[in-house]
């Protein structure tokens, strides 16, 4: 970073209470404060350019890491560039990094440091630099200042969400003006229609009984109808009423057919087996001639009756067949009537349906057409009531509103808290200005408008002094805001710096009178003063020096 090389170089920030840091110019003695407000808030304190934190001969791998602890915890913060770093740790544990960086330095600010670069470079740093002193502040930028450190940052923000509220609570309005136009404008073409309703409900009425009268009519057709397929089906049931007798009858034809075939297939078998045989095979017995001629015209004589007999029988068999036929096809006809009378009920039966439909329809429109009118009218109204509730509740809530935004406005409750400190601020300011042999009456008003008087109660202004005694005022208004900072308990902090304090208007008197205030200052507090004066080095409880070698600023060492 800077003149610093890419080895660490590592400062312990908590070891002694007063430390001074000397060096030649351009040594980098002043890369502390860099280095400190670039790992906490990512920028530069000097006046320069992010970028050209980087070194210049590596141009690559800048980092920075600053260790500190709130209470028992420990946080490690990590930022550098090329590449880009920004990690926070506590305890040990990487804290989440989903956010976007914007969202992450945000977390650092508000919820672990709970101070931000301006108050930082207000409470904790006093460079000669890029510092602007309180005193040379716009009132609006010294009010800033005071609400962090009095941490009133609350109230800002709820000013904030406050004016979004109105915002909404305005958009609200607008929307239910809106609304309550046109709820009026539906009450009445309401009344409109329901004027019409009443002038065409007869008609309507009259034109339903007129469908009724016509679908009565359908139904008396389907009837007669019906009535005609129920004598139909009358006189042919009596034609099939001897259908089991005959199916019967033909099962009994089947079985006697299939035996006297059966009986002709013997006998042809034995004529068969006298013609074709000499020897009875079960006997071995010849077989004379007379008694084959006597057996052969036996049997051929039963074939004779049996074939005649099957003749007959088939004769029966068609005749009882033909009639099974015709009962089949009036069974088929007496199906098909059943389904038509089927269809043609179910016809009747919607119809008769859609009969009671048509008139539930005319009850209503001569039972509860008034009434329905009244109901729709009324239910217009109920919407428009609850439009003109919502408006008288948005306009009570507008008044809430009105009544927090005055109490949230800087001369508000923020007025009242700051009136409160305000004269702790000015006796701590004057007792430090005291301390530095600087005999003046310094007071801010709530607005942070500066009066200043001599012991002879001349009227001055900040500029009207010289860049010393400027510089006295600074230093007293810095130790004052690290005493009420402290006192709210807003930014408890053992960190103070001071770059080339003593190194410009200072004279000699306001010199030792501040180092006397250093080494008054609590023991908890650690100071680090960066000069060229070396002739303090016995002041102080520790001295670094940063030298320059090979173009990397490194530390000498500490006396």
């Amino acid at each position: 970073m800077l003149s610093t090389g890419n080895l660490f170089t590592e400062i312990t920030l908590n070891k002694h209470n007063t430390t001074l840091i000397i060096g030649e110019n351009g040594a980098g003695k002043s890369s502390l404060l860099d280095a400190l407000t670039f790992a906490l808030f990512g920028k530069p304190f000097r006046d320069v350019n992010k970028p050209q934190l980087v070194n210049t001969i590596t141009k690559k791998h800048m980092v920075v890491e600053i260790e500190f602890s709130i209470g028992s915890t420990e946080y490690l913060v990590r930022r550098g560039m090329k590449p880009s770093v920004f990690e926070v740790y506590k305890d040990g544990n990487l804290l989440n990094q989903e956010a976007e960086s914007r969202d992450y330095q945000a977390l650092l600010e508000r919820q672990i440091l709970k101070l931000n670069y301006k108050s930082f470079c207000q409470v904790v740093v006093l460079g000669s630099a890029t510092y602007t002193p309180f005193m040379k502040l716009a009132s609006q930028k010294r009010r800033e200042i005071v609400e962090d450190l009095l941490d009133l940052q609350i109230f800002t923000t709820m000013n904030l969400l406050l004016k979004e509220r109105i915002a909404e609570n305005n958009e609200q309005l607008n929307t239910l003006q809106g609304e309550l136009k046109l709820a009026e404008e539906r009450i009445r073409l309401t009344k409109q229609h329901l004027t019409q309703m009443a002038e065409t409900r007869d008609a309507l009425v009259a034109e339903k009984q007129q469908k009724i009268k016509e679908i009565k009519q359908q139904i008396e057709q389907y009837s007669e109808k019906y009535e005609s397929y129920a004598i139909q089906l009358f006189e042919l049931r009596n034609q099939i009423r001897d259908h089991d007798k005959l199916r019967k009858r033909a099962d009994k034809l089947k079985t006697l057919s299939y035996q006297i075939e059966a009986k002709l297939s013997i006998l042809n078998k034995d004529v068969d087996f006298f013609n074709t045989h000499d020897t009875c095979p079960t006997c071995r017995q010849s077989i004379g001639e007379t008694f084959r001629a006597e057996m052969v015209s036996e049997k051929a004589t039963e074939i004779d009756e049996v074939n005649a007999g099957l003749i007959k029988l088939g004769d029966e068999v068609d005749r009882v067949s033909k009639l099974l036929n015709d009962i089949s096809k009036i069974i088929e006809s007496i199906t098909d009537i059943e389904l038509e009378r089927h269809r043609i009920q179910t016809q009747i039966s919607s119809l008769e349906i859609y009969i009671g439909e048509i008139e539930q329809e005319i009850s209503k429109f001569n039972v509860l057409g008034e009434q329905t009118d009244a109901v729709s009218l009324e239910l217009a109204e109920s919407l428009l009531t609850d439009v003109e509730n919502e408006l008288v509740s948005a306009k009570d809530t507008r008044q809430l509103y009105q009544v927090a935004a005055a109490l949230l406005k800087d001369s508000g409750i923020k007025a009242r808290i700051i009136r409160q400190y305000v004269p702790i601020i000015n006796e701590l300011i004057n007792k430090y200005l005291s301390a530095m042999d600087f005999f003046v009456r310094f007071e801010l008003d709530e607005e942070f408008n500066e009066t200043i008087k001599s012991r002879h109660r001349d009227d001055f202004t900040y500029g009207s002094f010289s860049e010393g005694e400027k510089q006295r005022i600074n230093l007293a208004i810095l130790f004052a805001w690290r005493a009420v900072a402290k006192l709210r308990n807003s930014v408890a902090t053992n960190l103070m710096i001071m770059d080339e304090v003593f190194d410009s208007s200072m004279d000699g008197v306001g010199a030792d009178a501040l180092i006397d205030i250093i080494h008054g200052v609590s023991p908890d507090t650690n100071i680090f003063v960066i000069s060229h004066k070396e002739q303090m080095i016995d002041r102080f409880d520790q001295v670094v020096r940063f030298v320059k070698k090979s173009n990397f600023s490194t530390i000498k060492g500490a006396a």
